[in-house]
């Protein structure tokens, strides 16, 4: 969307966008963190990252949180070697330790 109030034309609005509002696709997802659509369906699967949808068949949309999550996850995954039973132990820790 142009700003018609601003002086330059091709200058777009900024809009705020909550934290937990559903915005992001897999492919989406993929771009950003570079990682796998199989690891982003698994985690999916395991409850990892787990978010709704709003029909049955349709495609999960992602919010900035779930995001970050995916993100934190896959340096475990990607960097650390760890296995998604392994990251689920971990992230019940981080939880409870926050």
């Amino acid at each position: 969307m142009i700003n018609k109030n601003s002086k330059n034309p091709e200058q777009f609005i900024e809009f705020i966008i909550d934290v937990d509002e559903p915005i992001y696709t897999t492919g989406v997802i993929q771009r950003l963190l570079d990682i796998p659509i199989w690891v982003i369906k698994q985690l999916d699967n395991e409850g990892v990252v787990s978010p709704p949808r709003k029909l049955v068949g349709s495609s999960r949309l992602y919010s900035k949180r779930e995001l970050k999550k995916l993100a934190h996850c896959w340096v475990y995954m990607n960097e650390k070697g760890v296995n998604i039973k392994g990251l689920k132990v971990i992230l019940e820790i981080e939880a409870k330790n926050d």
